[in-house]
């Protein structure tokens, strides 16, 4: 290459397409907007009322001020549509956004795609910090409580979180690599601890702070309303596009630290904001729909077999899929077992503990020699 080729012009170059023999990433992205949309719908429509697509097309028009076609939706359909089916399916679309960016992103700093933030203890740390708030909330942590009103939980997700990752990471460097072997098992660690802190939480625990802490463990997008979207929509959004502003210096990490240094990129500097990020987007998701698992590792690794790994694009596919996924998901654990409601959680495990599996039986060669 030319030597007056800037260095961050030579990694967009070496990312400038796909790897050979993947989809087209114009082709990609139309597809997984199509299945959004399809998501949109499905959750939308199904539940104890079902809605047709007409009725689906009218409300959302009548949500934008927009009224066409009254007498296709009546007023109990669209209290319906508008009070709880449409805060629900916006909200499980950015906790999936939230968590496949996240996976994403912690796939990219550690060069491999086991990481997630459940399965290395990032979701645990978060949820420990969780069940601490929601039992001593009202003793120990009042102060804190009453200086963070509704954002006491969001923000000790996030600092459990952030804790977690940053422990997990500096435990996983050996001589500036990263071990993975070690990285996983120290996640095995803090999700035994963590889960022994919850349950000693738990027996301490009332009978409403008790119910409270087992809706987070199994993960539950119940809890959606215009309110809480609007209160993580903005972090999260915001997480999103600084991941995504540091996209090259992420593609230059996968090559390694050396390398990524002497491109010119602040390596430092690039692994605090994608800690920071990540945790952030984890701790946001388990202080509001608990502990939701496979998320993260699925989306991620399927975008990146479909298109490669530029996280220039990685991150905004994961994003589509990741959202639309649990969207799928809680259509499925809202109607499988109609009237009752499944925790989301059992859902993606289902779906993402095969998928885990097959990655693990795959990958295990690169575990040859690890220590």
């Amino acid at each position: 290459m030319n030597a007056t080729v800037t260095p961050k012009i030579a990694v967009k170059l070496r990312w400038k397409s796909p790897v050979e023999g993947r989809l087209n990433v114009t082709l990609v992205f139309s597809l997984l907007i199509i299945f959004c949309a399809t998501a949109f719908v499905l959750g939308i429509g199904n539940g104890a009322y079902p809605l047709t697509i007409e009725q689906i097309v009218v409300g959302c028009l009548r949500l934008i001020h927009i009224d066409i076609a009254p007498q296709l939706l009546n007023d109990g359909q669209y209290a319906v549509l508008a009070s709880i089916r449409v805060p629900r399916v916006l909200f499980g679309f950015v906790v999936g956004a939230a968590l496949a960016v996240a996976g994403s992103a912690l796939q990219s700093l550690f060069r491999n795609p086991l990481a997630d933030p459940a399965l290395i203890g990032v979701s645990a740390g978060a949820a420990v910090a969780v069940a601490a708030v929601i039992v001593l909330g009202a003793t120990v942590l009042s102060g804190l409580t009453s200086a963070l009103g509704i954002f006491t939980l969001p923000v000790a997700g996030f600092v459990g979180g952030l804790f977690t990752t940053t422990i997990i990471y500096l435990l996983s460097q050996q001589e500036g690599r990263t071990s993975m072997m070690t990285m996983l098992l120290a996640g095995i660690a803090v999700n035994a601890l963590a889960g022994a802190s919850i349950g000693l939480f738990s027996l301490i625990a009332n009978d409403e702070q008790l119910r409270n802490i087992t809706f987070w463990s199994f993960g539950s997008l119940g809890n959606a309303t215009w309110t809480v979207l609007a209160a993580i929509t903005v972090p999260i959004t915001l997480s999103i596009l600084f991941l995504y502003r540091i996209s090259m210096g992420l593609n230059a990490l996968m090559f390694g630290e050396a390398e990524a240094a002497h491109l010119g990129f602040g390596v430092q500097r690039l692994k605090l904001i994608v800690i920071v990020n990540a945790a952030l987007l984890a701790g946001f998701v388990v202080s509001v729909s608990g502990v939701i698992g496979f998320v993260a590792l699925v989306a991620p690794h399927v975008v990146r077999l479909l298109i490669g790994p530029n996280v220039r694009f990685l991150i905004p596919a994961s994003a589509l899929l990741g959202g639309g996924l649990l969207v799928v998901a809680d259509v499925l654990a809202r109607t499988a077992l109609a009237p009752a409601e499944l925790p989301i959680g059992v859902i993606t495990a289902f779906i993402g503990a095969p998928f885990f599996l097959i990655l693990l039986y795959t990958q295990r060669r690169s575990f040859v020699g690890l220590s």
